[in-house]
């Protein structure tokens, strides 16, 4: 049976967003919704010894603005791709696969993009390529107001304040570099199990 999903482009997407999408037969990328502040469009959740750490990706003009995502540009004048690969770099060298996958993943931080939504398809790709999966991708230049019959609906469930609403105590389980010092930290972005449990990702997202 056909199903598809309408999703917001986000960068390295969070566990939640690739278990629903991952159950699509289509997954429609909105690139005509508006940008949103204080949700996960510009930014993602990876684990530190001390909890989750917040890597956010600066935009052009602040937080304040009203464009759709795809007219979103990144800041210039900061250098957030240099920090972000440091922090994955000191948060993950002791994971058991970062060296396997970093190979695959470091040209998202040393390309220039000046769109945010360019990176963050950018990153959707590079991680469905390291779990081994082709999913079906289209992307809507428009702001879908309605959906057909037979989808549904992600955009409103990436804001950061509904975090521990969506994400909560049921997510999926897996090794931790961190757990015994800041517990387990559910649905973070993708390269959290990626880095720790390698090619078994894909089999326990598709559980």
């Amino acid at each position: 049976m056909s199903f598809f999903v309408v999703c917001p482009v986000l960068p390295f997407p969070n566990l939640y967003w690739w278990k629903n999408c991952l159950k699509a037969t289509e997954i429609i990328l909105d690139a005509g919704e508006h940008f949103q502040k204080m949700s996960f469009r510009n930014r993602y959740l990876i684990a530190g010894p001390d909890g989750v750490i917040t890597l956010s990706i600066p935009v052009a003009e602040g937080r304040q603005q009203r464009r759709p995502m795809r007219d979103v540009l990144t800041d210039p004048r900061d250098k957030w791709q240099i920090r972000h690969w440091r922090t994955l770099q000191s948060a993950y060298n002791r994971s058991p696969y970062f060296e396997f996958y970093a190979p695959m993943l470091e040209h998202l931080f040393v390309n220039t993009y000046e769109q945010l939504y360019d990176f963050n398809v950018a990153s959707v790709h590079a991680l469905a390529s390291c779990l081994g999966i082709a999913p079906v991708f289209r992307e809507s230049r428009e702001y879908i107001s309605l959906l057909p019959e037979g989808g549904a609906d992600l955009r409103g469930d990436f804001l950061c304040k509904d975090y521990e609403g969506h994400f909560g105590a049921d997510s999926l389980r897996y090794y931790q570099v961190f757990e015994d010092r800041a517990g387990f930290l559910p649905n973070l972005s993708l390269l959290d199990i990626l880095f720790n449990e390698g090619p078994a990702a894909r089999s326990l997202l598709l559980r």
